[in-house]
């Protein structure tokens, strides 16, 4: 079928490069069961509107799960495409009584719920005003108004009395920014949050919640350094954290297997040998979350044991899962783009110089009309690879370093600080003979002859530099 489904009036019309025509690796049944609401159904239409090859069983569940809620139009979103996809589908058919009969019913709920909370305005009760606000905030939700959720949900910020309270409105908060890809408001709503102060086991949720969600947020903005760190210091108890602010976290917006995604893809672009091996091979916290991708685990070994071709071997086993990650895709190639960057980086170090046919054995290139040569002149121009191309020779060459002028410039900057430091603390225990008054510091005063010392550190200096030629 996927043949078909590839030439079908859909797919026809989207561009290349966001089809993805290969099949995962993952079940799509046993996926999808880690999620649950919005992000659930949002992932499912990702998913078929992007893969050829489970484009129909990802609709034909999306459409289902739509059905049970209160989203009409994303209902009927989903059966116009799928129309497109699979015209002679029974569900690609809209069922446009039960869609009559939904916004019936809603359109009296919401009558409801204004009404209630009208009623609870002329009463001037604030804890019922507060409660009449979050369950429109809720009812827009679940219809797909985001918009309309958050500005709900912010009414009742003043009529908030204890703590708990608002810290529950601000994690909704956050959740409604999640839900429309608000990664600027969703990262202000997380910053304060941890000014609340809450009982000791609600703090403890909270900050199992706020790590996972900040590095979701920093991660949509690009901040990738940000979101690895983020990612890295989400603590194993959110695994298990239940319900808070009676919203499912591990369920309706990142699973533990997407912590370990994240915060390894993340972390692989942006950390180096040392770092990596530190704070994620030797977090016993992350270490936890690793498990749940044992890949990735074998990814981030291979890089710290400078296997980098392997490295990237795995990773790009695993490219068609992550452009059917609804937060992954959009940034995939970047992010894949900065960890090979690196790799290249980290290989060529030892080297004087490497033939390009080894280099372009080791780091295969799939695109078509792409070469190393163009990749090593793309990172020899933005100054990220120090190095020159023999076209001739076809070789990458190291440029020639100094050794001898390299120490000398280094020792001699080292003598000049030695001798800045040395002159403010004789200075010191001059002013400080002289009897004037000074505040205490906590470095230790030099003792010695001001004369000796400074003699001795100028005339180095003086023959360091005449040696060098400065």
């Amino acid at each position: 079928m996927a043949p078909n489904i590839e030439q079908s009036a859909f797919f026809a019309h989207k561009s290349p490069d966001r089809i993805v025509r290969d099949p995962p690796k993952f079940d799509l049944e046993a996926y999808i069961s880690n999620y649950e609401g919005h992000t659930r159904l949002d992932r499912l239409y990702f998913i078929g509107t992007t893969s050829t090859y489970l484009s129909v069983e990802a609709m034909h569940m999306a459409i289902a799960e739509a059905k049970q809620g209160k989203d009409t139009q994303r209902y009927l979103k989903l059966t116009e495409d799928f129309s497109e996809i699979a015209p002679e589908d029974p569900l690609a058919n809209t069922d446009m009584a039960w869609v009559e009969q939904k916004t019936r019913e809603l359109k009296a709920e919401q009558e409801r719920l204004e009404h209630e909370l009208k009623a609870y305005k002329n009463n001037l009760i604030k804890e019922s005003i507060r409660m009449g606000n979050e369950d429109l905030g809720h009812f827009y939700y679940a219809c797909g108004d985001f918009p309309a959720s958050l500005k709900a949900y912010q009414k009742t910020r003043e009529h908030c009395a204890t703590a708990r309270q608002i810290s529950d409105l601000t994690l909704r908060l956050v959740y409604v920014s999640i839900a429309q890809k608000s990664w600027t408001g969703a990262n202000s709503h997380l910053s304060k949050l941890s000014a609340q102060s809450l009982k000791t086991d609600e703090i403890a949720k909270q900050d199992a919640i706020i790590p996972a969600c900040r590095g979701l947020a920093q991660m949509g903005m690009h901040n990738y350094a940000a979101a690895a760190k983020c990612f890295l210091a989400t603590p194993p108890s959110y695994m298990t954290v239940d319900s808070v602010a009676n919203i499912k976290w591990q369920k309706e917006v990142l699973s533990a297997n997407d912590v370990a995604v994240y915060g390894a893809l993340c972390a692989l672009a942006t950390m180096d040998r040392s770092e990596i091996q530190e704070h994620v091979l030797s977090n016993n916290d992350f270490r936890n979350y690793l498990e749940l991708e044992p890949h990735l685990r074998r990814a981030i070994s291979l890089f710290c044991s400078s296997k980098y071709s392997a490295c990237l071997e795995v990773l790009e086993g695993y490219r068609t899962d992550y452009l059917l990650d609804i937060y992954l895709a959009p940034i995939l190639r970047e992010l894949y783009g900065e960890i090979r960057t690196k790799c290249i980086v980290q290989y060529f170090i030892p080297f004087s110089c490497v033939t390009l046919d080894e280099m372009a054995e080791k780091f295969k290139i799939s695109g078509e009309g792409e070469s190393i040569e163009k990749e090593l002149l793309e990172m020899i121009g933005s100054g990220v690879l120090n190095a020159r191309i023999d076209l001739v020779d076809r070789l990458l060459i190291s440029p020639p370093i100094n050794p001898r002028y390299t120490i000398h410039f280094d020792a001699l900057a080292m003598a000049e600080q030695y001798d800045h430091t040395l002159r403010l603390r004789l200075t010191r225990i001059n002013l400080m003979n002289a009897g004037l008054e000074l505040r205490q510091n906590k470095g230790e005063l030099v003792q010695g002859s001001s004369g000796t010392i400074g003699e001795g550190i100028g005339a180095s200096l003086r023959g360091l530099k005449t040696s060098m030629g400065f």
